[in-house]
């Protein structure tokens, strides 16, 4: 299968002060977000992508697009909207010091799997989908470019930990323990047997090594050597 780069959105206005942004319009990437966004974009510039998903929100497709402006080829840029970030309901817009006194902030920290946000969205029905887009997408680039094809999904930090929770074969309620910085990078290839994560929340690192593919089948006992740089 092909290998995707999850890659959350830079830093926001929202983020700089502390407030949950969710699906509200508007929220931009602010200097240091857009600084990330170019030294993620940079990090990418070796790798020829296949294509460059995104979120339909705003801060997402700003980071798609610096990612896109490095790219010798132009790859597809699709937005799904699938991606998107989980509908926080009544809790979206709100300081995050003030939400962390809800009676049901313990049970976002502990127990998302059965978290609904006030006339919002389930946290599982956000995992649910944004999974299923990502491996319906990875099959469809698989299929179009083949198995050495490297993509790109911009997105939002629940909505990754999720997914890679869901790589990791992590139940849900232990997906508080990944950590998803803005404009961090996180690797996931899809085999035939299960995924294999080769790195989580990397803001630094050459990543010229994908050009030369990842290569499938089983996990090498002892961890392998590792790849070569081209």
């Amino acid at each position: 299968m092909a290998t995707v780069i999850l890659v959350r959105h830079g830093r926001t206005t929202a983020n700089a002060t502390g407030l949950l942004a969710g699906r509200a319009e508007g929220v931009s990437l602010d200097e240091t977000g857009r600084d990330q966004a170019v030294s993620t974009a940079d990090r990418l510039a070796t790798v020829r992508l296949a294509a460059v998903v995104s979120s339909p929100l705003e801060r997402c497709q700003q980071t798609a697009q610096h990612i896109l402006d490095r790219q010798a080829a132009a790859p597809q840029a699709p937005v799904d909207d699938d991606l998107t970030e989980c509908d926080y309901g009544q809790w979206q817009g709100r300081k995050l010091a003030d939400l962390a006194t809800e009676d049901l902030w313990p049970m976002v920290q502990s127990q998302p799997s059965a978290v609904v946000f006030p006339d919002g969205e389930a946290m599982a029905a956000m995992q649910a989908r944004a999974v299923a887009a990502i491996r319906r997408r990875d099959t469809a680039i698989d299929a179009e470019h083949g198995p050495e094809a490297v993509w790109v999904a911009v997105s939002h930090g629940d909505v990754i930990k999720s997914i890679l929770a869901d790589a990791l074969g992590m139940h849900l309620d232990l997906f508080q323990r990944i950590n998803v910085g803005p404009a961090s990078v996180s690797i996931v290839r899809y085999g035939a047997g299960r995924p294999s994560v080769y790195a989580t929340n990397t803001d630094a690192g050459d990543l010229a090594w994908l050009s030369k593919g990842i290569g499938s089948g089983d996990a090498p006992v002892g961890g392998g050597a590792g790849h070569e740089k081209p």
